[in-house]
């Protein structure tokens, strides 16, 4: 009798664990009925399993919740469920749903980060597109141990955040952002690039310097080189090189810009004012992009010491003071 009892105990445990399985793979593995579409949904930093089970349970995406808890216990445990935005595309399993978060397959957002803004501007337009706010992006900017190992004088990263199309997850921080951003003009200016400073007796800050004031002076690939070469003429010869952008750059860090510049600002006593003192400056006047810090390495093979806008957005390049004051009577009279 006992020995019955005993079997009937057994089959019927068997028989309920392989319900309990049956039930769990059904329901683990089971799409929830919906129409063919895509639903954002949002895991926030330091949310649980169980948070997570009961708002996708609250969107519809799954019915029941002890399965996917279940699951994710199971066959993902090992693995965690990663913050951020993901497009699901229903319907799909408890399952599926597990490993497009596991995966960390997050939608990303772009923004693109023209060449020649300062951090300023490059952090007014973060904030505008959604990402960081701009007070904490110049802050993260401020760490200029980002770039040490390159540029041991800068206190700064301005000059350093390199304009590019980037893509980052919804609520990266802007300490993150700017980490990319140095990171990327790491790649970009190459090992073969610092040779290149280093063969023409220029370090890779007063590249960097260089390139930022070519940037501001000229928008046109063909010109870049030329404009390079005016500088390098200049420095070589002591010769101030009386660049605009350079006082420009310090009335817009210090909000006093007013679009255009007069001239009482050319008599600004700045280190940065080249109208008054000669060399570079001491820092970046904005964060030049790739051809203009391959401009400042590779100027033109020229003997130009001036040039002058044409208010068309070129330039009348010139080799004598003579020549230079001719062009400065023709296009600016015009």
């Amino acid at each position: 009798m006992l020995i019955k009892v005993a079997r009937v105990i057994l089959f019927s445990a068997i028989f309920f664990l392989i319900f309990s399985i049956s039930w769990f793979s059904f329901e683990f593995c089971r799409p929830l009925k919906h129409s063919s579409e895509r639903v954002i949904f949002e895991v926030e930093k330091g949310q649980s399993a169980k948070d997570i089970a009961q708002n996708l349970k609250k969107k519809g995406i799954i019915k029941k919740t002890w399965p996917t808890l279940l699951g994710y216990r199971l066959f993902f445990s090992s693995r965690s469920l990663k913050a951020g935005e993901y497009a699901i595309p229903l319907p799909l399993s408890p399952k599926d749903i597990l490993h497009i978060l596991t995966e960390g397959n997050v939608i990303l957002h772009t923004v693109t980060v023209p060449e020649g803004l300062i951090i300023q501007e490059t952090a007014e337009l973060m904030e505008s597109q959604g990402f960081a706010q701009k007070d904490d992006f110049i802050r993260s900017s401020a760490d200029a141990s980002l770039v040490s190992p390159i540029d041991k004088d800068a206190t700064t990263l301005e000059g350093y955040l390199f304009p590019e199309t980037y893509s980052f997850p919804k609520n990266t921080s802007a300490g993150e952002i700017v980490a990319t951003m140095v990171s990327q003009f790491m790649q970009v200016f190459n090992h073969r690039w610092r040779r290149r400073a280093d063969e023409i007796g220029m370090s890779v800050r007063d590249t960097v310097i260089l390139a930022s004031l070519i940037e501001k002076e000229t928008s046109l690939l063909e010109e870049k080189k030329l404009v390079s070469a005016v500088f390098h003429n200049r420095l070589k010869k002591g010769m101030k090189l009386d660049c605009d952008p350079t006082i420009i750059y310090v009335l817009k860090r210090d909000e006093k810009f007013k679009d255009r510049l007069r001239t009482k600002d050319l008599r600004l006593d700045s280190p940065y004012n080249t109208y008054l003192y000669p060399g570079l400056p001491p820092g970046p006047i904005a964060n030049p992009g790739r051809d203009s810090l391959e401009a400042a390495l590779y100027p033109a093979d020229e003997k130009y010491l001036y040039f002058v806008s044409k208010n068309d957005g070129s330039h009348h390049f010139s080799h004598t003071f003579r020549e230079h004051q001719q062009a400065v009577n023709t296009y600016q009279r015009r």
